[in-house]
């Protein structure tokens, strides 16, 4: 399957910013704004027209063809990409949506090659330097966005399981830092870690319900 197959992401938003005289675009996406520990994590790809056959939303694919993808992307010497990682301590100050937006914003201006043109999943455009557009589930529709939640995903899943070797009775491992049953099972019995974002929920109540 290639991009602009039904049911895989195209390129249609990328043509649509050539049109109007961009030349530069790039796709900007996120993974773990949901969890109770561990980072945000964002992804800018820049597009030049060269398409890796199977990209699709990273929500879509399997851990293994995912991996595959991911590996790939960073392999092609025409990729272009940023990865920012905004950890739990920015999250609690400022919030998880304006340290999201704030991952965005830094992710492309590191980019080596400067775009014109930003796309970027969701409903908000962050502040950033040049014109964007937010597409509301533009993972499973536009083709730079697909590429950038990849690499997104790939790298916070790495970060996960590197933390679970310091924190292994969190099963980070296994559910990444979301609000599974194990991990709230295990947050009750041994209270948060230093990556548990102490503003959210079920770790905010856990350390009221124990005044810490």
């Amino acid at each position: 399957m290639t991009p602009g197959d039904v049911g895989y992401p195209d390129c249609s938003y990328e043509m649509e910013a050539k049109k109007l005289g961009y030349s530069l675009i790039a796709g900007v996406d996120e993974a773990g704004r949901g969890p109770l520990a561990g980072p945000v994590v964002v992804a800018s790809y820049l597009f030049f027209g060269h398409c890796l056959a199977g990209i699709n939303d990273s929500k879509k694919l399997t851990a293994k063809k995912r991996k595959s993808l991911f590996l790939q992307i960073k392999a092609d010497p025409k990729s272009v990409y940023a990865i920012e990682i905004v950890d739990a301590a920015v999250i609690d100050r400022v919030n998880i949506f304006q340290a999201t937006l704030q991952g965005m914003r830094e992710s492309v201006v590191r980019l080596a090659v400067k775009p014109d043109f930003v796309l970027v999943d969701g409903s908000h455009l962050p502040e950033l330097p040049v014109p964007g557009k937010a597409i509301v589930q533009g993972d499973a529709l536009c083709y730079s966005i697909a590429c950038a939640s990849i690499l997104a995903k790939e790298t916070r899943d790495a970060l996960m399981e590197e933390y679970d070797k310091q924190w292994p009775q969190y099963g980070f491992a296994k559910h990444k830092g979301y609000p599974t049953q194990e991990h709230l099972r295990a947050l009750e019995l041994y209270g948060p870690c230093p990556i548990h974002r102490t503003s959210f929920g079920p770790v905010r109540d856990l350390l009221v319900e124990n005044n810490i």
